[in-house]
């Protein structure tokens, strides 16, 4: 088993931040990701809200973060985290492939898409039900699509796969969006984007593929059946925060709860982006907690060295 300074949970734009930080300041350190690096964004079409960028992909974006914590000395290996453990004073890793060791951890695991939990999701999860409309929209042109959720994601991803459906239908369960007022304006200013308001997917219909859905109206029960030949839920989001073998401290969601300096109730171990608690879910937010943490982390290895 390998020693480190520190381990770095997670290899999005927090994460590879974190890295670089720590690569700079001449810490032996390690990001472990299950995938690509780059998280969520790689999965990302446009972002248009990071600074200095008016308009980037978010695989080229994640491509630029990686290579610059590569420039200064970040390693990157691929494996699937299962679990955190204490040792000590030093912090266990354990992956699939290996197991690691360091005196500190930074965990940046985002999450994964909330299910809608309606019968036929799981069924036609593949065949029509997806979460992720860069990776699988062109798959359904010309046909059309339903988008469940207000947020900013389900408005974002309704905006784009306009690309390729005839039509496509955001179905929220409250009267207006949650999402940001420029996102909103540009999905209500696209002719192909049609809103169903106050209602909630019930049901999911098909046979080898999906061909329709049964929709809910909240306020008056009734429910109609929709023809359509996708359906991409975005109504939110799950921490993927539980690989503990400890105790760390969060909220009601799971979300886990840090200082100021991005650390857990456990000394040595942090958390920073989408898997802590905090107001927004941005790319700077996490790119930030990154440079928190590693900054964090290296004064505490100071004092652990001493």
């Amino acid at each position: 088993m390998q020693e480190y300074d520190v381990l770095i949970v997670g290899g999005g734009p927090g994460g590879l931040t974190a890295g670089m930080y720590s690569a700079r300041a001449e810490l032996n350190v390690l990001c472990i990701e299950k995938m690509i690096p780059g998280g969520q964004i790689v999965n990302t079409e446009l972002v248009e809200d990071y600074p200095g960028f008016e308009s980037i992909s978010g695989s080229e974006l994640a491509k630029k973060i990686e290579n610059h914590a590569i420039k200064f000395g970040l390693k990157i290996t691929t494996d699937s985290v299962n679990k955190i453990k204490l040792d000590g004073r030093y912090r266990i890793v354990e992956g699939d492939n290996d197991s690691y060791k360091a005196k500190a951890v930074i965990v940046g695991t985002g999450g994964q898409p909330r299910l809608l939990g309606v019968a036929g999701e799981k069924e036609f999860s593949g065949k029509g039900v997806s979460y992720c409309a860069i990776c699988d929209g062109a798959f359904f042109k010309d046909q059309v699509i339903a988008v469940a959720g207000g947020g900013d994601a389900a408005v974002e991803e309704g905006i784009y796969l306009t690309k390729f459906g005839s039509k496509v239908y955001i179905i929220h369960r409250r009267n207006q969006l949650r999402a940001q007022k420029i996102i909103q304006k540009r999905a209500f200013d696209n002719p192909k984007i049609e809103f169903i308001w106050d209602s909630v997917v019930e049901k999911v219909n098909g046979g080898d593929t999906i061909d329709s859905i049964d929709i809910k109206n909240v306020k008056t029960g009734e429910v109609t059946n929709l023809k359509i030949g996708a359906l991409f839920p975005f109504i939110g989001f799950v921490p993927n925060s539980d690989i503990f073998d400890f105790d760390v401290k969060k909220d009601e969601s799971g979300y886990i709860i840090t200082n100021d300096y991005m650390q857990t109730i456990v000394e040595g171990v942090y958390a920073i982006g989408d898997v802590r608690k905090q107001l927004c879910k941005q790319i700077t937010n996490a790119v930030g907690d990154g440079t928190t943490a590693a900054v964090a982390a290296d004064k505490y290895i100071e004092a652990w060295n001493d």
